[in-house]
């Protein structure tokens, strides 16, 4: 029981760090701070999806999964979860990188935005 409980609360974990990932620009928009956190985020997600790797809380996940009597799943996070919702099953390295680079599209945006939105100088502060 403590397994399952600790593999579904890293599920939840996993869902908002991609919701971190794709609208934490936005967040960035209201307190530029959080782009320390934001940007090697977007980061770690750009290199899983385009190198066509596992993440790590994936595989952890599916060791609780193991550990509760359970059978983890062999495709990714994103493959197992979201792509069967977004797009048709299938998870390929062109679909990864696909998905990379839209994520990377919707911060650069946001980021821009916030750019010519201040004044020249960093983006930490308030």
């Amino acid at each position: 029981m403590l397994y399952r409980f600790a593999a579904d609360a890293l599920l939840l974990v996993h869902f908002g760090f991609i919701a971190f990932v794709i609208l934490g620009g936005l967040l960035v928009l209201r307190r530029r701070s959080i782009a320390f956190f934001h940007v090697p985020a977007v980061a770690w997600a750009t290199f899983i999806l385009a190198s066509g790797r596992i993440c790590p809380l994936t595989l952890v996940e599916n060791a609780l999964r193991r550990s509760a009597g359970a059978s983890g799943y062999s495709e990714s996070f994103i493959e197992h979860y979201l792509l069967h919702v977004i797009y048709p099953p299938g998870l390929t390295l062109a679909v990864q990188v696909a998905l990379a680079i839209g994520v990377l599209a919707i911060n650069a945006t946001i980021y821009m935005r916030l750019m010519k939105s201040r004044p020249r100088g960093a983006l930490g502060g308030a």
